[in-house]
């Protein structure tokens, strides 16, 4: 028995440890599928509200059932699915008249809900640009002073954390419950609880604002000021005065806030001078400004809008599908072109047309010998040279060496390395190189990525007769263009935003060149970076001595390349100064692509 007692204890332990570990696998592929059912859920109903999107722009009968639909996904956590909410929102309600009382109705009481800053930002300049009516700018401020709570917010957040220091709050009587005194009698004890506001009470807007995001209270500020100078007449001075003076507290009160040293971050000094604006233009009215507010804002959105639609149509003609589903193919390709008999004319001459003639060899060559790069000198014993041919994610270096002496040359080989992403797939065997004869060695390299890699070595050989060490010729470095790898791609506005904030590795490259046209240098710059550009060609005319553009590209291996070109001209001497900002998720297509870029501006500047 005493033998026994310490393997059954043993044993007991391993069965414990087993099982608990066994659980805790258990508990992590739950958290794994959970997170992964999620994730599938987002993309779903990303999905699906960009179908609703384009059936409610594309068929307008169907906008009013869309949109109560759409309206739900406001207060959803998933905030992309909300962003492309207020997109269509803000399109129906500017294309569609008669939607605007059901849309404007349906958001104010959906605004406390939602979770989002970009979203609250955006639902709160729909509602201040189309709340025209008195009774539709009464429910707006109703809402928003319930979402940004009591006023003055630095006087009620330093009485709330005081009582909440003193113990002090809501008493309320808790559970009778019996206990047994010491000589084993009963006696019933009471208590009182205190409960102070938790953190889930607190309104949306009031947390976003005690956290820092002065930018949404601007955005508050800019609704504001444009429903009190929409407030019709008839309401008369005293609530039109009573409609100031709140709007007036609510500014002022935030811009307390954000001097105090209650918030996480302090207010800028832009949107304190936006909040100051807004509070001058609310009391002084000034006819330039309220002109500003609530006719030129208004305008420049039915621009933005009418310039997306004629971009959407420009791309629908250019897919447009011109070939009925049921009409013939006809494979010329596999007739034979000598055969008069057998081949149309018409149709040869709609082939040429259409497929151009035939390259010569001489137009191979040509095309080949760009992509030869000399790996040794002329005077060196061996000469060597290679074509690089790029297929997506391999790089085969055909070789070819000369040997130019009277020599015979044994157990030459060729022998490389790489730096960076590159990797060799095999290695060239020795070969025997007989006196001035010449052979073609090839090698095989893999690229994982599209950072800059760079291909070196050298060539080793013995001399036939000659007893000593053996003889080396080094090679010159092959730098690999990322161009390859990298192709032009579109995103939305939304999507490009939230990857500028993501990504974290920045490269900010300095605008040197010699063009003295920003237009041009754009242009020149998306030659030489194969990026695109997303700003909208209507957004780069004009002549106003400032340029702002952002490019987009993807590589192959799926990663992203954002750019922001910020170019500025010199009214005199009409030289091009600025800067271009290039992030990237990794470190190594950042730092490429503005290699690119130097190198392209270096070429142009000598040229």
């Amino acid at each position: 028995l005493y033998c026994t007692k310490p393997l059954l204890k043993q044993w007991y332990q391993r069965r414990v440890r087993g099982s608990s570990r066994r659980r805790r696998e258990w508990s992590r592929d739950r958290c794994q599928r959970r997170s992964a059912t999620v994730e599938s859920t987002k993309t779903y109903q990303q999905l699906l509200v960009k179908a609703l999107h384009q059936c409610g722009v594309h068929f307008p009968l169907t906008a009013e059932i869309v949109v109560p639909v759409l309206m739900d996904f406001l207060s959803e956590s998933n905030e992309k699915a909300a962003e492309s909410v207020l997109e269509f929102i803000r399109e129906a309600v500017a294309r569609f008249e008669n939607l605007q009382p059901s849309i404007i109705e349906k958001l104010l009481i959906s605004l406390p809900a939602v979770k989002s800053i970009s979203v609250l930002h955006a639902g709160l300049w729909i509602l201040g640009e189309y709340c025209t009516t008195k009774t539709q700018i009464l429910a707006l401020i109703e809402v928003i002073a319930k979402c940004v709570g009591a006023l003055p917010i630095v006087d009620t957040e330093i009485r709330e954390s005081t009582l909440l220091w003193k113990g002090e709050g809501e008493f309320k009587m808790a559970s009778n419950q019996s206990r047994v005194t010491v000589d084993g009698t009963y006696a019933t004890q009471s208590a009182l609880a205190t409960t102070i506001a938790s953190s889930d009470e607190i309104p949306q807007l009031r947390k976003f604002l005690l956290a820092g995001e002065f930018f949404l209270g601007a955005a508050l500020a800019t609704s504001l000021t444009k429903i009190t100078l929409r407030m019709p007449a008839a309401s008369g001075a005293l609530g039109q005065n009573k409609l100031n003076a709140q709007c007036m507290l609510i500014l002022t009160s935030i811009i307390h806030l954000g001097r105090s040293s209650l918030p996480k971050r302090p207010i800028s000094d832009d949107d304190v001078d936006w909040l100051s604006l807004c509070i001058r233009v609310i009391n002084d009215r000034s006819p330039l400004l309220v002109d500003i507010f609530t006719r030129a804002c208004r305008s420049s959105l039915q621009h933005m809008i009418g310039t997306f639609l004629r971009m959407e149509l420009t791309e629908t003609k250019k897919t447009l599908i011109r070939t009925d589903v049921d009409a013939l193919i006809n494979f010329s390709h596999l007739v034979n072109v000598n055969d008069n008999k057998a081949v149309d004319e018409l149709e040869l001459s709609l082939l040429q047309a259409t497929e151009g003639t035939k390259k010569k060899e001489s137009d191979m060559s040509t095309t080949a010998l760009s992509k030869v790069y000399q790996l040794t000198g002329f005077s060196d014993p061996v000469y060597a040279e290679a074509y690089i041919n790029v297929n997506q994610y391999d790089i085969v270096l055909d070789v070819l060496i000369v040997n130019q002496t009277p020599d015979t040359l044994q157990n030459l080989t060729l022998e490389l390395a790489t730096l960076g992403d590159l990797k060799l797939v095999d290695k060239a065997s020795p070969i025997t190189l007989a006196g001035n004869d010449f052979c073609n060695s090839k090698v095989q390299v893999k690229v994982a990525s599209t950072e800059t890699g760079i291909i070196f070595g050298n060539i080793v050989y013995d001399i036939t007769g000659v007893s000593g060490d053996r003889s080396c010729v080094v090679l010159n470095d092959i730098h690999i263009d990322i161009m390859d790898y990298i192709v032009p791609s579109h995103c939305s506005d939304s999507e490009f935003r939230k990857m500028w904030a993501e990504f974290e590795w920045e490269n900010k490259v300095a605008i040197q060149t010699n063009l003295v046209d920003m237009s041009t240098y754009l242009s020149h710059l998306l030659t030489c970076t194969n990026m695109a550009c997303l700003t909208p060609d209507q957004a780069l005319h004009g002549d106003c001595g400032f340029l702002a553009a952002n490019l987009y590209a993807k590589s192959v291996f799926g990663e992203d390349a954002l750019a922001n070109v910020s170019v500025e001209q010199d009214a005199e001497s009409r030289v091009l100064t600025g800067h271009i900002r290039i992030r990237a998720k990794s470190q190594g297509m950042a730092l490429s692509l503005g290699d690119k870029i130097t190198i392209c501006q270096k070429k142009e500047q000598d040229a």
